[in-house]
């Protein structure tokens, strides 16, 4: 009978059908949990977004089959319920089905969703959490989000609410004196940044934009929320990428001193340039993973 109907297939050991939802994380494999790892070690079948990195997919075996169900801000993305439909599938099918988001599946990831989805599919939903980019990324820049001194709080937003989303109140998050910290926010930065200037927050507030966080593309700049959109524009910071937006900005030692974290010289204002990276002796050490250069060649056989 076809896999469709929920029928196990001949000959197969018959087992629960589930689908695991995994947070990738920010992007260095060293930062995905143990249960993360384990659960990738053991796939079969993984849908990925776009926005997993290629050394997290390095973990996989093998004989993993990949599906890239992209999701990118501002392009061409598979469309959700087609993403729905094909976890449906290929975990009625009888395999170990990964589904591999960047970041937390839970945190702007429509990892709700996804788990509604296959639920009402009669399909069990295993989710592990993952490093969410709106901790990760202020962490590799040395700003902590949370801080008695300045802050009681911390937010975390969408600056892209879609078509059926609901909008932030940006007047009562500029009166709340909360941390910030905005997810796709870069083409709407100059929105969001007038948005909070006109609740009250002042033109001087420390802001920081945190590109590629934990990957070997990252890069940051260190502004002011009225100098934001400016900021990303001249330094042409691409996606992913956070804005932090409050006074705990002001504790990295990059915006104190104006030396980045890795030595180099980063004034207020100025592009920073860190690059973390893992050697690949160590990724191969995280359950025995091929290299990025295989599953690249896997992907383009794809």
């Amino acid at each position: 009978m076809s896999p469709l109907d929920g029928s196990p297939i001949a000959g197969q050991t018959a087992r629960p059908l589930c689908v695991s939802l995994v947070g990738a994380g920010p992007g260095d494999p060293e930062l995905l949990t143990v249960k993360a790892l384990k659960r990738l070690q053991q796939a079969e079948v993984v849908l990925t977004d776009d926005l997993v990195d290629t050394r997290v997919l390095a973990c996989l075996p093998a004989s993993a089959r990949v599906l890239r169900v992209g999701k990118r801000g501002g392009c061409v993305s598979t469309e959700q319920r087609f993403i729905h439909e094909l976890m449906i599938r290929e975990a009625r099918s009888g395999a170990r089905v990964v589904r591999l988001k960047g970041g937390d599946p839970f945190v702007f990831g429509r990892g709700g969703e996804e788990v509604d989805a296959l639920r009402e599919a009669g399909i069990e939903v295993e989710v592990i959490n993952g490093l969410s980019a709106g901790l990760a990324a202020p962490a590799s820049v040395g700003v902590p989000v949370t801080d008695r001194r300045c802050t009681p709080g911390v937010a975390f937003v969408t600056g892209h609410n879609g078509d059926h989303g609901v909008a932030p109140d940006w007047a009562a998050l500029a009166r709340s004196r909360l941390t910030l910290v905005v997810y796709m926010g870069l083409t709407r930065a100059a929105v969001i940044a007038q948005s909070l200037r006109d609740g009250g927050l002042a033109a001087e507030t420390p802001a920081v934009i945190v590109s590629a966080a934990h990957t070997p593309r990252q890069r940051e700049c260190f502004t002011t929320l009225a100098d934001l959109p400016a900021a990303i524009e001249r330094e042409g910071l691409p996606s992913p990428a956070l804005l932090v937006i409050g006074e705990v900005v002001a504790l990295s030692p990059q915006w104190r001193s104006g030396v980045g974290l890795d030595g180099s010289m980063s004034a207020m204002g100025a592009m920073g340039a860190r690059v973390p990276s893992i050697a690949l002796s160590e990724t191969a050490a995280l359950g025995d993973a091929i290299e990025d250069s295989r599953v690249a060649a896997r992907f383009q056989a794809a």
